[in-house]
């Protein structure tokens, strides 16, 4: 999730629209050089220059099952797939990150269902429905092994495209995803909550949908997916290849208690904390976030063990 699961799970709507006014005003008219924003943009800070997730000189599409998907393609080298966070999360967001990481690597952004030009399809979201997406981006893209960073959404995602298709992953970066119980996020976002936060953000979503008269229909069935979603030991012990675990101190999406968690439970994981961070750690402190992807995703896989599991100190 995003801001916006925030939002609708931890606070709960009405109590911060009073409070997300403000940094709506002083945040709307923030535009990237490329017209293209994220959601809740600061004015203060330009995004990448290049329009992650509407650059037609660099997009596809591909069906995927019901859906027809739009992902694309940047630099050249060892395949890097990026998976974006959800509800608000965007390509562009990530665009700090697809900057650096296309200098040596070939980057597929793909933009997931219901959001940005993907579509949204016809059939209930499932977690299994997600990962099948992107496994058919990613045969049609490569045929070997890939590195896939996912951020929120698009970390748990990656999770489960690691369990189902194993041979397709070289390692994964998961930033702001441990372990979920139902009903920790909860159902109940509108489109109207959106616009009170970021209308700017809103209208450029509608501007890209193929289908903006569905918005509120997939916020709501997205919502209701999070809210019964369950991720954990069965999710993460299937995992096999190595794991870079990254995670906001301030990460009330993904507290850091559950992902020391998870990678407790993954079999080949190291972890970073960032401090001062919150769920877009990789945006609250790029230095720090970086610096531990860079080497991670430079390494030879067979140089990729874990760190050692340590029991908790309870004497």
């Amino acid at each position: 999730m995003n801001r916006w699961g925030k939002i609708a799970s931890v606070l709960g709507v009405t109590a911060v629209l009073a409070g997300a006014a403000a940094l709506a005003q002083s945040s709307a008219q923030a535009a990237a050089p490329a017209g293209l924003r994220y959601f809740t943009q600061p004015a203060a800070v330009q995004g990448s220059t290049t329009p992650y997730g509407n650059n037609a000189a660099h997009g596809h599409y591909i069906q995927a099952g019901d859906a027809k998907l739009y992902y694309e393609i940047y630099g050249k080298g060892t395949p890097v797939f990026v998976f974006h966070g959800g509800g608000v999360g965007t390509p562009y967001e990530m665009g700090c990150l697809i900057d650096k990481l296309r200098q040596d690597h070939e980057v597929i952004v793909v933009s997931t269902r219901g959001h940005g030009r993907s579509e949204i399809g016809h059939s209930p979201i499932t977690y299994e429905q997600k990962a099948t997406d992107m496994i058919t981006v990613m045969k049609a893209v490569t045929g070997q092994p890939a590195i896939i960073l996912g951020f929120s959404d698009g970390a748990y995602t990656a999770y489960k495209v690691a369990d189902l298709y194993p041979q397709g992953v070289d390692r994964i970066v998961a930033i702001g995803a441990g372990t979920l119980k139902a009903g920790y996020f909860k159902p109940g976002l509108t489109v109207e909550d959106l616009e009170k936060m970021d209308q700017a953000f809103v209208d450029q979503q509608r501007r890209l949908m193929p289908e903006p008269e569905r918005y509120q229909e997939f916020l709501t069935q997205y919502m209701d997916f999070w809210s019964r979603m369950n991720v954990g030991k069965e999710t993460f012990s299937a995992i096999q290849c190595p794991v870079l675990l990254i995670v906001g101190d301030e990460d009330d999406h993904a507290p850091v208690a559950t992902v020391l968690e998870a990678h407790q439970l993954i079999p080949n994981s190291r972890l970073c904390v960032v401090p001062k961070a919150w769920h877009t750690a990789f945006l609250d402190n790029f230095p720090v976030t970086w610096a531990a992807i860079e080497p991670f995703i430079a390494a030879d896989r067979d140089s990729l063990t874990g760190s050692k599991k340590l029991a908790a100190n309870d004497r």
